[in-house]
């Protein structure tokens, strides 16, 4: 399940939406917006103003819906500086087209690490929290902190590193920063995969239930031990089912290939590349 999450300033009616989805059907290649037009609804309904569109990093498992909630309601879109990272590694992967920049101009504002921008009158820090992209950012208001795919539920673990520009050692070292915010400071994560033996989704958690409980980095386990263990598990997990789309897209601040004489937009698999 993914979760996407709007940020409300009640002194201002400012908001911001966080991880937006665009729904792809991969066997016909045929996108909807279902998620996203509920998420404008909430919006209009209450007469929220959408101040920023925000992604935690380049998902690999949904495409984001930013483009189509910006020409509707507004808002700037934000991602980590290291974007551009991530654009020239699946550049080349897709062997993108020459005039595909790789600077991050796709975007509105690129963050860089400890940098603050609001929300109308919430403040927020943006941590750079890399490993499972160098890319990831952790979205720190008040006390809460969206921390995209670096955690899930503490009876799931954590992010994958296999990806391209992935790194296990980068990505104990984030979680253990998060980690050091305040015991009470609530977690917010983009997906949850609903550990066995758990009938109901969650995606909200705590530093200190982190701490305690988290299967793969509670307090005691060290990086080389968790280092280990990610390698070894993530040697055993398949692809994400979308993720050659969503990277196509995502890299392109939810914008689609540029359409070829037909007019129409095409994504590429690279065969036997990844």
């Amino acid at each position: 399940m993914t979760v996407s999450y709007v940020v409300r300033d009640p002194a201002s009616r400012a908001c911001a939406v966080l991880d937006s989805v665009r729904d792809y059907d991969p066997a016909s290649g045929r996108t909807r917006y279902a998620h996203a037009d509920a998420l404008i609804a909430y919006v209009r309904r209450d007469r929220w103003v959408v101040e920023w569109i925000l992604e935690t990093h380049v998902h690999a498992d949904h495409l984001t819906a930013a483009p189509y909630i910006r020409n509707r309601v507004g808002g700037q879109t934000g991602i980590g500086a290291h974007i551009t990272t991530v654009q020239k590694t699946f550049a080349a992967l897709f062997n993108a087209e020459a005039s595909f920049a790789t600077d991050g101009r796709q975007f509105d504002q690129l963050f860089q690490d400890g940098e603050t921008f609001s929300i109308g009158n919430l403040p927020v820090t943006v941590l750079h929290t890399p490993g499972h992209t160098p890319a990831c950012l952790t979205y720190l208001i008040g006390d809460a902190a969206f921390v995209g795919d670096t955690l899930f539920m503490p009876d799931y673990g954590t992010a994958r590193c296999d990806f391209p520009g992935g790194d296990a050692c980068q990505l104990y070292r984030s979680i253990r920063r998060i980690l050091a915010l305040p015991p009470a400071t609530r977690l917010f994560l983009c997906h949850d995969y609903k550990a066995e033996g758990r009938s109901e989704y969650r995606w909200e958690t705590t530093v200190a239930e982190q701490q305690r409980s988290n299967i793969h980095v509670h307090d005691g386990i060290g990086e080389e031990e968790f280092v280990r263990m990610r390698t070894t598990r993530d040697a055993g997990l398949a692809m994400p089912r979308l993720i050659l789309p969503s990277v196509q897209i995502n890299m392109r601040a939810g914008n689609l290939p540029p359409a070829e004489e037909n007019g129409v937009s095409y994504l590429k698999i690279p065969i036997d590349a990844l």
